[in-house]
């Protein structure tokens, strides 16, 4: 591959030494971001018992237990949906990270390693932070439904046939969308994007980030609201949820993969209901 994001999308990734650091520390990030998952997210959840192939999940289990939403239980479950957010999407943000970094050194006229490096994390951070502010509202709405009993307290999977089939359609018309085709096109024109929308000045970069987590944001909050419907702590539905992302902004017919996908989540959440 070669780091070439151009408007057609698909990205052709030739890396050079300095890419190997760059790749280096966010694969830590990452990898740090799943141990955090798999140890239960400092919520004593087993993920392993918590994750299931079968869909919908089974609804055999008891959810008489539930969980009190105090502040220390609510910060635990923002950060998990964070971290989660973290290790499912900055692997599809690479090919973008890695571009910013030899842009600002290209502007910069060979600008030294260690600030190339600062800047480079702060675009990473803004990035980071734009999901922070999904995950917040995240958070309240599983709040909202383990209060209407629509979601296990404890398997944190969906219990109602309904909420499941309208959660498969609204992310399948949702792949269709001019506002979804607008965010993906700028998910995989990484340089047209930080062409358009480059900034100078310390906080720079920070805003960069954020912009781009919005548009990042914008073409997959729906399908990351299907992990209400899977289980939140569903490593199949995380995985997979995962996987699709990256297929979606890197493959050449990506946004037709998205929109078959689509299709087939729209007409799967219909055949439920009906």
């Amino acid at each position: 591959m070669s780091l070439n994001g151009n408007s057609g999308g698909g990205l052709n990734v030739s890396l050079r030494r300095g890419d190997w650091f760059v790749l280096s520390l966010l694969g830590v990030v990452i990898a740090l971001s799943w141990l955090y998952l798999l140890s239960g997210a400092g919520l004593g959840m087993d993920t392993v018992m918590m994750s299931s192939a079968e869909f919908p999940p089974p609804r055999m289990m008891s959810h008489h237990h539930e969980m009190t939403w105090g502040a220390e239980y609510s910060a635990l479950v923002f950060v998990m949906w964070w971290l989660m957010m973290v290790a499912m999407m900055l692997p599809s943000a690479a090919p973008l990270v890695l571009i910013y970094n030899r842009m600002y050194q290209a502007r910069g006229k060979g600008a030294a390693a260690p600030a190339a490096m600062g800047s480079t994390w702060l675009f990473v951070a803004g990035y980071i932070l734009a999901w922070g502010g999904f995950s917040f509202c995240a958070t309240l709405l599983q709040a909202v439904l383990e209060d209407l009993h629509l979601v296990h307290p404890m398997m944190m999977w969906s219990l109602s046939k309904t909420l499941t089939a309208l959660l498969l359609i609204l992310a399948g018309v949702y792949q269709w969308t001019p506002l979804k085709e607008k965010c993906l096109k700028n998910c995989r024109s990484p340089i047209d994007f930080l062409t358009r929308n480059w900034r100078k000045g310390r906080w720079g970069p920070l805003w960069m980030g954020v912009h781009h987590g919005i548009y990042c944001l914008g073409c997959c909050w729906f399908l990351m609201g299907l992990l209400f419907a899977g289980g939140v702590m569903n490593l199949f539905w995380i995985t997979g949820l995962a996987v699709f992302v990256l297929i979606e902004k890197v493959i050449p017919a990506g946004q037709w993969f998205g929109r078959l996908a689509g299709l087939g989540m729209a007409t799967w959440g219909v055949w439920m209901l009906i």
